[in-house]
């Protein structure tokens, strides 16, 4: 496991704090998973659950249907 230093404000220190606390965790713990939150490569499972929970939304296809073609544009 690596150990860091890392320097806060007081504001900063006292927000970990509190947010740790009210998350049942020290701080290290708070600020690995915050880690893990901020740099996650896929969706959280509670994100993912929602897939097909509306089953009435049209896809894709059915929502481009109204669109008019693009304007051709000019070359600059």
């Amino acid at each position: 496991m690596a150990q860091v230093t890392l320097y806060l404000d007081a504001e900063a220190e006292q927000r970990m704090r509190r947010a740790a606390k009210a998350a049942g965790l020290s701080m290290s713990a708070w600020l690995s998973r915050l880690v893990r939150e901020r740099t996650a490569s896929e969706w959280p499972e509670e994100v993912v659950e929602l897939a097909g929970a509306w089953r009435d939304l049209p896809d894709a296809d059915a929502l481009r249907d109204d669109c008019v073609a693009d304007v051709l544009r000019e070359a600059l």
